[in-house]
Formats: structure tokens, C-alpha cells, sequence
């Protein structure tokens, strides 16, 4: 009975695995996959460091004459997840700026399976494909571009007149959006949140924050060698210090007006102790007990400005992370802390 029991298992293992190579092209038929587009959950190289892939669709709305993506209403739709940090910074950006009733939006499900992001409207704050009618995100990169062999990443920028993608890559995107749509919101909304004076400075700030926080949570939670992970993590935990020095001398990061340096590092810390510290063992310390002055500053992005609070789903983030990391989470437990995912301004 054993033997017989352990023998149906292996087959059924074996044929999951070969279902998995299976990938949905643009004409809907399945094929084998190639080798290079099985890696959707395959995180971290040979030498046990992760390495994030470079964004292939780099294109931008733009407001100057001929511009293939000028700035439109009701031309541009968006594709996110509540659960992923990079989408994050553009919900952000485009309720800041005003733009929700001019870029649509539609919600994958926080799972994410070997073969990406799925569309699930059963899901709480989920929604279906309105505009590509897609059951999944890679099936609208393989319509846009059939032979495309990059990781099917969200947020994803979508001309829904070309039927192109605009742009993958999150950093540009909000960049964009902070003036190349002004002409067609009200004046309140005219805010540049990366002023021309302040550049060099922001600039400067996000590459160190991208490279050491940003990016330094999923070198760590991503690594397969020790030497990886104390890397990342001492590294990680080290311009945590330098942050928290510049805000106990600042209000916001680059002096005291709110910038893109304060979208981008506002969705890593927000994530940070329900998720990082234990999940990607991110734990020589947790903002609200070990950085007074990033807690003050994540508390007071979160409950005095609608648009931080607003895109905040802490239910996605948590079960995203924990469910969907197998390698990870092998069990897909959800923790049940920490108490209050974040904390109210007076505690």
C-alpha cells in the first residue's frame, strides 16, 4: 500500500511538473516552454545572490509634439498589484496627482503562482481584465510582443488605443505621471514631485535607497548562501541607519517637502515589519522599535496623506509574500503578527 501510495505521488509530481512547462502564446495554445521563461519564482542566481531583471518596455507619455504616447483621457490603463511595492509607488503617484478617473485600473490577485500574476474578481479587492479580457499578466506581454522572454512583472502601463505597453518600469512611470498629465487635471493637482532644483538630490538619494533598501529586502529574503544574505542584510540595515539619521535632521528625505524619494522608499517600510523582518529574515531590528525617526515619518505619509493610506492593503501584502515565497514558506503559513500592522501616531 505504501509502495502503491508513493508511486501515485511521484507520477502526479511528474505531471505537475510538465504541466508547469506549459506557457499560454498569443494565439491561446500551449507549446514547451523554453528554458529562460521558467524562472518566474526563481529568485536568486548560482552564486546566491538575487539579481532583478532590467525592464524591457522603457517607453513614456509624453506631452511634447508627435509623441507616440501623448497625454490622454481615458487612453491609459493600468495593471497593479496591492501586494507588490513597485505598483505600489504608482498607486501612489496617480491618486496624488488626481488621475484615477483618467487612468483606468485593474487588480491581480495577490497569489502568485510559477506562472505569474492571474486575474481573480473572487478575490476581495481583486478585478477582472476589463480591457485586454486576459486571465493572466503574461498573456498580455505575449500579445504585445510574442517572443518577449522577460519575468511578467506589474505595474504595467497600457495604451489602450495602440494596444501597446507603454512601460513596466515603475520608477519611470511615476516620473512621467508627475507632469505629463497636467494639462488635463486641475490646477491643484499641479505638483512636481521631482522638482528641477531638488534633481541632483533625489537622485542621489534613490540610487543608494534602491540598491541597499529597495532592492536590499529581497536581496536578503532572495539569497541561497550565507555570504549572500550577510552581505545584503548588514548592508540593508546600515543605510536604514543613514536614513534614519537624515530624517531625524529633515521632515521628509531631501529637506522638508514631500518628493519621489518619499513614494519610493514609503512602500519598502510600510512592508517592513509585517513582512521583511521576519519573512526575508530582514530582523536586526523593526522600525517601530529601532528607527524613531523613520517610524515617525512612515506614520505621518500613512495617516495624514490619503493617498499613502488609501493604497495600503495590508491583507494582499501578507498573504502575497507568504503564500505565493514557497521556497520561503514552504507551508504557506501566514504569521499572525506583528499586533497592529502599523501603529497609530500617538503610540
Amino acid at each position: 500500500m505504501f509502495l502503491r501510495t508513493t508511486l501515485r505521488r511521484i507520477q502526479q509530481t511528474s505531471s505537475h511538473l510538465t504541466t508547469s512547462r506549459l506557457i499560454i502564446t498569443r494565439n491561446m495554445s500551449t507549446e514547451t516552454q523554453p528554458a529562460e521563461k521558467t524562472k518566474g519564482l526563481g529568485f536568486a542566481n548560482k552564486d546566491g545572490h538575487y539579481r532583478r531583471q532590467v525592464s524591457q518596455f522603457r517607453n513614456a507619455i509624453s506631452s511634447k509634439p508627435g509623441a507616440e504616447f501623448p497625454p490622454d483621457k481615458d487612453r491609459y490603463h493600468l495593471y497593479v498589484s496591492l501586494a507588490c511595492p513597485w505598483a505600489h509607488r504608482v498607486l501612489i503617484t496617480r491618486k496624488l496627482k488626481g488621475l484615477e478617473d483618467l487612468i483606468t485600473l485593474n487588480v491581480v490577485d495577490w497569489y502568485m503562482d510559477e506562472d505569474g500574476w492571474k486575474f481573480n474578481p473572487e478575490v476581495p479587492g481583486c478585478t477582472p481584465d476589463t480591457v485586454n479580457n486576459a486571465e493572466r499578466i503574461r498573456e498580455i506581454y505575449f500579445k504585445v510582443n510574442p517572443e518577449y522572454d522577460g519575468r511578467f512583472t506589474v505595474p504595467l502601463l497600457f495604451d489602450k488605443k495602440q494596444g501597446k505597453i507603454v512601460s513596466n518600469e515603475s520608477a519611470e512611470i511615476i516620473r512621467f505621471l508627475f507632469t505629463e498629465m497636467d494639462s488635463l487635471i486641475p490646477e491643484k493637482y499641479h505638483v512636481d514631485y521631482y522638482p528641477e532644483k531638488l534633481r541632483p538630490e533625489i537622485d542621489a538619494v534613490n540610487e543608494w535607497i534602491y540598491n541597499d533598501i529597495n532592492n536590499g529586502v529581497y536581496k536578503s529574503g532572495f539569497a541561497t548562501t550565507q555570504e549572500a544574505y550577510d552581505q545584503n542584510v548588514y548592508q540593508l540595515f546600515k543605510s536604514l541607519d543613514r536614513v534614519e539619521k537624515i530624517l531625524g535632521e529633515h521632515k521628509y528625505l531631501v529637506g522638508d517637502t514631500l518628493t519621489e524619494a518619499d513614494i519610493r522608499l514609503f512602500t519598502t517600510i510600510v512592508r517592513f515589519d509585517p513582512v521583511y523582518v521576519m519573512h526575508f529574515k530582514c530582523n536586526l531590528g523593526m522600525i517601530r522599535h529601532d528607527y524613531p525617526n523613520i517610524h515617525r515619518w512612515l506614520r505621518d505619509l500613512y495617516w495624514d496623506i490619503p493617498a499613502f493610506k488609501d493604497t495600503t492593503n495590508f491583507e494582499h501584502i501578507k498573504k502575497h509574500y507568504m503564500i505565493s515565497h514557497l521556497k520561503q514558506n514552504p507551508y504557506q503559513i501566514v504569521a499572525a503578527g506583528p499586533k497592529e500592522n502599523i501603529l497609530p501616531k500617538d503610540k
